[in-house]
């Protein structure tokens, strides 16, 4: 006991070619053990905290966010009935599955975290892998983070009696929102798992308290808009096939844990696949239910014009206790930001160990094994947007090339089967599977352009191109910038954090 230990803080020093200059900070032992840190020759390691309940608590956390609470009438919309809105919800969780079931083929056959950015660059190159981690990075993530967050703070100030500017005070609790995620994540990975076990249960539970409570009603009173059954549907495939595209981003985040594959513990190769069915299948019976129990206590036009249906719900089956939905719409958009966070920090992480960002990007904590620096830029830029107001357009012009990249993905599977054929696969998924998810993934790329043409759709193409200007001098040339070595110092000093071990 009373022993120092020592570990690596790198930079990259000008005057010396470039080759990396070992430093050394001390850790007292009494504040950090062998246990709590893992301590390798060429950088820290990010450690293997997350089991197959924390696993699923993420998926199953990030997909079920504010949506199901607020407002899922697109569908019904979109399909005009309530038995074509149902069967969409189903048909989009299963195609979600299948994505999944393709992930987890990747996962366990590439076992380094970053996802989509990770199995692209192995597959195409580096460029596209760039721009995946470009596009992510500065603006799919973040904002979509804002946006959650932002429902947070609007759920906040409606259930407290505030005083000032309505807007003031949600931009505030949309950002205390943001740092409390950025203080768990960056201080323990087993901390920011163990909440969102709670988190996701607290949800489960309060979509349970709805579907227990519609269940009540099912008199026939109560039961003659789902009897309605089939009746207006739409009979136009392409509107149909929007209506799958609405149903979609509901499920999206069935990808989440592909993201934080080296950290997955006790049989990451049984884990992976295992979360992944078990989270799709329980979040499709969830949707379905939840969808049927709304319109047990509404007709179909309530539906439509409310703004805030289990807001509705809850005044009319629950009353006084109506407070509950409000309360969990809070628990459940706060679960969200953190899956969230926790994956796309990663992909961030593994971009920047791979020097495709900036290198400090991929340092970790060397007491907490936390990606820190990751963390801290993804949380600054969605501060950025919260601050900025309205920025759901931006979502939802920039939506669509999730699938352009999730395409390229499933393609992957292909390649891979071709090109590391003899590679062992703890979980192999039929080849039919990924070529089904490429079909269906250029389509979802093309239709929003083609049926609603709008320049923001270019803008969002060229905002993805623009990141060449970045990428050609300081990735494919690898041109350094003045004075960014003496940040990067100073940045290990002030946050104890070092380079990590680079994962072949």
């Amino acid at each position: 006991m009373g022993e120092s230990k020592s570990f690596n803080l790198r930079h990259r020093d000008p005057q010396s070619n470039d080759k990396a200059v070992e430093m050394k900070h001390v850790v007292d032992e009494k504040d950090a053990t062998m246990d709590e840190i893992v301590v390798v020759e060429k950088g820290v390691e990010l450690k293997r905290e997350l089991g197959i309940f924390g696993g699923i608590s993420f998926i199953m956390g990030t997909i079920v966010g504010s949506g199901i609470f607020v407002s899922p009438k697109g569908v019904l919309d979109v399909t005009g009935s309530v038995g074509l809105s149902l069967m969409v919800w189903t048909g989009a969780g299963l195609i979600a599955l299948m994505g999944a079931l393709c992930y987890s083929e990747l996962g366990t056959l590439i076992r380094k975290s970053g996802g989509e950015y990770t199995y692209i660059r192995l597959a195409y190159g580096n460029f596209p892998a760039f721009i995946c981690s470009w596009v992510s990075l500065a603006l799919v993530r973040p904002s979509s983070m804002g946006v959650m967050s932002l429902t947070f703070g609007t759920y906040f100030a409606s259930i407290f009696d505030t005083c000032g500017s309505p807007e003031v005070i949600i931009k505030m609790a949309a950002i205390a929102c943001l740092l409390t995620v950025m203080l768990l994540n960056c201080y323990s990975v087993r901390l920011s798992s163990t909440l969102q076990i709670i988190f996701t249960t607290a949800k489960i539970a309060a979509l349970f308290i709805i579907i227990v409570g519609a269940s009540t009603k099912c008199r026939s009173e109560y039961t003659k808009v789902i009897s309605t059954g089939f009746e207006g549907s739409t009979t136009d495939p392409s509107t149909i096939a929007l209506a799958f595209y609405d149903a979609l981003w509901a499920y999206d985040g069935w990808n989440t844990l592909n993201m934080v594959a080296e950290e997955l513990k006790n049989h990451p190769s049984i884990n992976l696949p295992l979360a992944n069915m078990v989270s799709l299948v329980m979040v499709i019976i969830i949707y379905v239910l939840t969808n049927i129990c709304y319109l047990t206590v509404m007709s179909k036009q309530e539906l439509l014009d409310a703004n805030a249906v289990a807001v509705l719900w809850g005044d009319r089956v629950i009353q006084s206790a109506s407070v509950i939905i409000p309360v969990s719409v809070m628990i459940s958009t706060f679960g969200s930001v953190n899956g969230t966070a926790f994956s796309g920090g990663r992909m961030i992480f593994a971009a920047a160990r791979d020097e495709n960002l900036p290198e400090v990007l991929s340092f970790v904590n060397v007491k907490q094994n936390t990606p820190l620096t990751s963390m801290l830029f993804t949380m600054v830029v969605s501060i950025t947007f919260v601050l900025l107001g309205d920025i759901s357009s931006l979502v939802d012009f920039f939506s669509f090339t999730a699938w352009l990249f999730y395409g390229l993905t499933f393609g992957s599977i292909i390649i891979f089967r071709l090109r590391y054929k003899d590679e062992p696969r703890p979980y192999k998924v039929p080849i039919i599977i990924p070529v089904i998810m490429c079909l269906i993934s250029i389509y979802l790329v093309v239709a929003p352009i083609v049926n609603q043409p709008d320049m923001g759709y270019l803008y969002a193409v060229l905002f993805a191109l623009s990141g060449t200007i970045l990428y050609l001098p300081l990735v494919y040339f690898q041109l350094k910038v003045p004075y960014f070595d003496q940040i990067t110092t100073y940045l290990q000093l002030v946050f104890e954090i070092s380079p990590t071990k680079k994962v072949d």
